[in-house]
């Protein structure tokens, strides 16, 4: 599967205010969200979700309909959503892998005498690592 997917995504004005969220290529997939900021961010949530239980299930995934051939109602607006599976599935996966390590003895002491969580630390210095090298 292709990482970065593209679909067409119709933001209807509700009336209450607002916007809700329909997918052409994914009929029972919808969202919602009171800014157009919220709704979109709302849109991707939407799609990962439905396009990872799509995944989960072995079922293919729809082309993307052409914008072009998308006929809106009225009150209505088309935008193209983009959905990154692997950012995704980063931001999603909670599943923990081991890793073994050596620290010096007296480190190991003094943090189990302080009841500080290995697994924890390592992972939000992995965390802030990786965020200050991508940036």
């Amino acid at each position: 599967m292709n990482n970065r997917l593209f679909y067409p995504a119709i933001f209807h004005k509700a009336e209450e205010g607002g916007f809700w969220i329909s997918f052409p290529d994914f009929p029972e997939c919808f969202s919602q969200g009171e800014t157009m900021e919220e709704a979109y961010e709302m849109a991707v949530d939407a799609l990962g979700l439905f396009i990872s239980d799509m995944e989960q299930s072995n079922l293919l995934l729809p082309k993307a309909t052409p914008p072009s051939a998308i006929t809106l109602p009225a009150d209505s607006l088309l935008l193209v959503i983009e959905f990154n599976m692997a950012d995704y599935k980063r931001k999603h996966n909670s599943k923990a892998v081991k890793k073994t390590l050596s620290i010096p003895e007296w480190l190991n002491e003094e943090a189990l005498a302080l009841d500080i969580n290995f697994s924890q630390v390592l992972k939000e210095a992995l965390v802030q690592k990786i965020t200050t090298l991508k940036a």
